[in-house]
């Protein structure tokens, strides 16, 4: 018997939110295997199941013991939060194994552990060590569909291990890399991605082809298609991905490698893919610091050593011995930031800190960088054209980002998708204007888009 050729679908929350939602999802699997593929499934938790365990959780560590007692939970037990949230995905598993097997099909579903992915020991944050394909290539055999709880795996230990955000992308990539598999099509409640947010956009289109490196941009830059872990792991193992909606038919957009050149496209016009924005920045400056080697770590490194992230670097050039840092981090860090701030600027004699919550980054991504001159300057006109100020610039070979004013973001799309031609219909990206569909609420697809 001639093998068949083998898909992962992967669904994520919104996709399995409840009943109704999980015949739908088994209907696609359905369509899948009678289109003459093997199915290896993956599936998130239903809806907003993983927050309602974490308030449990929260609620049950808030919880005062009686004298002498043991405390019921402490913060540092992660092992038990891991084995609790990762209930969240085998609850749906095992309800999608049942609609499967209700119309027709011999199905099983599966944890991490008997899907046999193997992780480090690091509770809330494990990396997969490796994957015994085994058992899932044994249902395969048997003509069945494995249905995987994604999100988790198994420590060294035996413990439950959870992935961190993005699990179960991560986790259907993973198995996608493992089995060999053609393609990995994660599903959600959007239909792929977009040169732009369609809320600001209206004539926004959707990519029909991106690179693994746009992508891992665009999912640095906010986009919430795909986190960036499993997109980093995809190209690392050349899978190719497809984002496609769970709630209607069409191509979606593939994510892959370097995008084939020639056809029709005109060789000489600069590429830029698409246009994002991010309303979760803040800024912090420290003035007046010793400029010397090492300050910088000086003020980053305590920022680091509490887990806040930082985006965006400009440091001054030095007069008089001294200097001024400015750096971005998520608008949820800025209070703790600044605080934290405040006190190494005390410890190293800093003239003093300011901070700013209401800011805003604005991005453009393409390939075409790397081969074209002048459009960073052409991104700088576009936007001075609309009277907005440039506080900070960072650059990448495929990406530029500016902080602006919040207020002003939404001006700033439009200009640079204007700017870039990017509304216009061009070979290999397919128009999907909100208007020209007639469609009168896009919202379901709008929450994720660049």
């Amino acid at each position: 018997m001639t093998a068949l050729k083998l898909l992962v679908q992967k669904f994520g929350g919104t996709s399995v939110d409840d009943i109704e939602r999980l015949k739908i999802v088994a209907k696609l699997v359905d369509k899948t295997r009678r289109a003459g593929y093997s199915v290896v499934v993956v599936v998130s938790a239903m809806g907003d199941t993983t927050d309602h365990l974490l308030k449990q959780m929260e609620s049950l560590r808030r919880t005062r013991p009686p004298p002498g007692a043991v405390k019921a939970m402490t913060p540092s037990n992660l092992r038990e939060m891991d084995a609790l949230l990762a209930t969240g995905e085998q609850v749906s598993s095992a309800l999608l194994a049942t609609a499967l097997y209700a119309i027709g099909h011999d199905t099983r579903s599966l944890n991490g552990a008997q899907a046999g992915i193997y992780t480090d020991q690091q509770h809330g944050r494990a990396r997969i060590q490796g994957i015994d394909t085994s058992h899932v290539r044994q249902l395969l055999q048997e003509n069945q569909i494995p249905v995987v709880a994604g999100f988790q795996g198994v420590a060294p230990d035996g413990s439950v291990t959870t992935l961190g955000r993005g699990g179960s992308d991560t986790t259907a990539v993973a198995l996608a890399a493992a089995l060999e598999a053609e393609e990995c099509r994660i599903y959600t409640d959007v239909d792929g991605v977009y040169t732009a947010d369609p809320r600001i956009v209206l004539d926004a289109r959707r990519i029909a082809q991106l690179t693994y490196e746009e992508m891992l941009e665009f999912s640095s830059l906010g986009t919430k298609v795909m986190h960036s872990r499993a997109v980093e792991f995809a190209g690392k193992h050349n899978v190719p991905l497809r984002v496609l909606s769970s709630f209607r038919d069409g191509p979606g957009t593939l994510i892959a490698g370097e995008r084939p050149a020639g056809g029709s496209r005109p060789l000489e016009q600069p590429l830029i893919t698409g246009v994002a924005c991010n309303q979760d920045e803040a800024k912090l400056t420290v003035s007046g610091i010793p400029d010397k080697p090492g300050i910088a770590d000086d003020i980053l490194g305590p920022i680091a050593r509490v887990n806040i992230e930082v985006d965006m670097i400009v440091q001054n050039v030095g007069e008089h011995g001294l200097t001024d840092l400015t750096f971005t981090v998520h608008r949820r860090d800025y209070l703790q930031a600044r605080e934290l701030l405040g006190r190494v600027a005390e410890k190293l004699g800093a003239r003093g800190t300011s901070g700013d919550s209401s800011i805003g980054k604005l991005s453009i991504v393409g390939v075409g960088m790397r081969s074209h001159a002048g459009i960073a300057s052409r991104m700088f006109q576009a936007l001075a054209r609309e009277d907005i100020n440039i506080m900070m610039i960072s650059t990448s070979e495929i990406k530029i980002s500016v902080v602006v004013k919040e207020t002003h973001l939404e001006t700033g799309v439009k200009a640079l998708h204007r700017a870039f031609e990017l509304e216009w219909d061009k070979p290999g990206q397919e128009v999907v204007s909100n208007r020209s569909q007639g469609e009168t609420d896009p919202a379901p697809r709008q929450a994720s888009q660049v």
